[in-house]
């Protein structure tokens, strides 16, 4: 699903009166995310999941064609974790 069709969903569930309005609100709510998650909050929706933030140590790896040795340094990623809700609805 690309986002056109995303906000399509929303304009249609949400009764807002314009695609534009439901774009700005999904645009509102990336960003909300976003910027808790970039100070190193976690978000908790009940029923929908919850995203945090974890830092993966540093670690060797190989090159799959040459067999090499790499470095991959420490990094910070982005976890989400299902709610119960979400799950039942994907069943």
């Amino acid at each position: 699903m690309t986002k056109a069709e995303l906000v399509e969903k929303i304009y249609a569930k949400s009764g807002l009166e314009t695609k534009v309005k439901s774009e700005a609100a999904l645009d509102a709510v990336i960003s909300a995310i976003s910027e808790c998650l970039a100070s190193g909050d976690s978000i908790t929706l009940m029923g929908f999941g919850s995203f945090k933030v974890v830092k993966r140590a540093p670690r060797t790896g190989r090159n799959p064609r040459t067999n090499e040795k790499i470095e991959i340094p420490a990094c910070s990623v982005v976890k989400f974790l299902p709610g119960k809700a979400l799950k039942d609805a994907i069943k």
